[in-house]
């Protein structure tokens, strides 16, 4: 091949490419992550504003909010709406605690066609897994790092 040859070659895979990569607007994307984090968060206070008006406790009103926020995120999924909420609001979805949620319930939904054990056993945290298990290392971590500076306090 010349050299010609392989400069037209080069600008047909350009232009290739720039008709197959996605064009995304940051602006719009940021307004639909603000907007749909915002809609969960209003939701959850919400949630725990009637929890405050049945006379619950301050902590059984946290809990509540957080109960339902997350059945209210698997049932979603389960229906999978909340793929396509996640998709449209982005970051804004995957955030909260809801978020969370779904991370855990889409896998053992996925995967229960393959039983309880080797279907949602093994793959129910194959997304949410590493999130727990670097939050429970760094937790450990840093709780040892702090009693360690008490005892040479």
């Amino acid at each position: 091949m010349d050299r010609v040859q392989k400069m037209k070659q080069q600008k047909q895979y350009e232009k290739y490419v720039k008709t197959k990569t996605p064009v995304h607007n940051v602006w719009l994307n940021m307004i639909k992550a603000f907007f749909t984090g915002g809609m969960i968060c209003f939701i959850g206070q919400v949630i725990y504003h009637y929890c405050e008006l049945q006379n619950l406790s301050k902590d059984d009103c946290s809990s509540w909010t957080s109960m339902l926020l997350i059945l209210m995120s698997v049932i979603l999924t389960g229906t999978n709406l909340y793929p396509r909420l996640a998709k449209w609001g982005g970051a804004g979805a995957l955030v909260p605690i809801t978020g969370f949620a779904n991370s855990v319930a889409a896998p053992a939904i996925e995967y229960k066609k393959e039983g309880q054990v080797f279907g949602i056993g093994c793959k129910i945290f194959t997304i949410a897994g590493p999130v727990i298990l670097y939050g429970i290392t760094i937790s450990w971590g840093l709780g040892l790092l702090y009693w360690i500076w008490t005892i040479i306090k």
